[in-house]
């Protein structure tokens, strides 16, 4: 017992041991407040760009998006409930949220050079632009939808029971959300063709 407390007493005493000018002590706390500040300034400007102003804070979208957006069950409902634009296309997890953040920032590129900068520009990609957040919601079993929405919960005595039907059976195949659900809350693009249609 007595070799363990020696040992602690060693040890505060180098940590408290002036090296040139500051002891370890000292350095070490600075850099773990500076690390908390570091880390709470981040924190917040990443959940700054999940707010529906800031995903509205360009005109590409929010001439374009936002417009059917506000035309859509996801924004208002007879729950009331809303999902804003970060609730679909961004995940909550901190690791999937970095990666998107990192791909978004092409997104940014894109407003900076002018790629959709009007309607028409936007209308001219919008099958690739929704193409590629289908295939990203399709990878991740529509993982941002299940954040809100879980088949698990569906009561058949709530939902319609072709509707019900149906979920189950998309169940049963290994679809996801997105299989089906394309247009939930922005205008198909006018080269979109249902392949259940066909």
């Amino acid at each position: 017992m007595n070799n363990k407390v020696s040992v602690i007493r060693r040890v505060w005493r180098f940590l408290k041991q002036p090296s040139s000018q500051y002891s370890v002590l000292l350095i070490a706390v600075i850099c773990f407040i500076g690390g908390i500040i570091f880390w709470g300034g981040f924190n917040t400007g990443m959940e700054a760009t999940n707010k529906l102003e800031f995903c509205i804070s360009c005109h590409e979208m929010r001439d374009t998006v936002y417009k059917e957006y506000k035309e859509s069950i996801h924004y208002a409902n007879r729950t009331g409930v809303r999902a804003i634009c970060s609730d679909c296309h961004v995940p909550k997890d901190w690791g999937h949220k970095m990666l998107r953040k990192i791909q978004a920032s092409q997104e940014v590129w894109g407003a900076l050079t002018g790629f959709i900068d009007t309607p028409e520009k936007f209308e001219t990609h919008r099958m690739a632009l929704a193409t590629k957040e289908w295939e990203r919601m399709q990878a991740s079993d529509s993982r941002e939808c299940r954040n809100c929405h879980s088949l698990e919960a569906m009561s058949s005595a709530v939902q319609k029971q072709s509707a019900y039907q149906r979920h189950m059976k998309s169940k049963a195949e290994g679809k996801t959300c997105i299989d089906c659900h394309k247009g939930i809350a922005h205008n198909l693009p006018k080269e979109y063709r249902n392949p259940d249609e066909e």
